[in-house]
This record gives C-alpha cells, structure tokens and sequence, in this order.
C-alpha cells in the first residue's frame, strides 16, 4: 500500500476508510471487513458518534493496532475538556490514536 511520510516522521497510508455518516453497526462492519481486505488507514471522529464501533472493527479484524493508522477529531465542545484526549481512547479502545484532528477551528 501506497504510504506518504508526515512531517513528525510517522508513515500514513494514503487510501483509507471514512466513516462519516456510517451507523454504529456500519461503522463496526466496514472497518472490520476494511482492514481484513487490507486497508490500514481507518478515520473516525467524536462528532460521527462511532467511535466504539471503531473500536470493536478493529480487534475484530484480527490485525494488529501498530499496523493500523488511526485518525479521529475533536468536536469544539471538547476542546477545553481535559480529558477528551483520554475519553476518545477509551470509545476507541485504544491506547493511543496515530493522529488527532481538531474537528473544525471554533471557540477559544
């Protein structure tokens, strides 16, 4: 698979699953069977409300997390939260995301 290396250093795939607008169930489903097919790139977000579902596509799937590159986003409502870095992992399962979007620019 076709990857493209970050400014960080870390390597992104550049083809990968969205899930905006996917149900739970759909999100759960498309994920697992993406990443049996061998998609490693999986994009999620606080605001779609399925980032369980995520989750659960990824340790079903049977590939390992390292070999997964995770994204997610914060909805602004969470910016000043000081824990919605530790409450998206734990929706997501994970114990860390490869990268964290800021959902949109808004607020202070």
């Amino acid at each position: 698979m076709q990857t493209i290396k970050l400014n960080n250093g870390i390597t992104c795939p550049v083809i990968g699953l969205g899930t905006f607008m996917l149900s739970p169930k759909d999100a759960q489903n498309s994920t697992r069977e993406a990443l049996k097919m061998g998609y490693r790139l999986i994009d999620t977000a606080n605001a779609y409300v399925n980032e369980r579902a995520v989750g659960r596509g990824i340790k079903e799937s049977g590939a390992a997390r390292n070999e997964v590159f995770l994204s997610t986003k914060l909805w602004p409502s969470e910016y000043e939260n000081p824990n919605a870095v530790d409450e998206t992992l734990e929706r997501l399962g994970v114990d860390y995301v490869d990268l964290l979007y800021i959902h949109q620019p808004a607020g202070n």
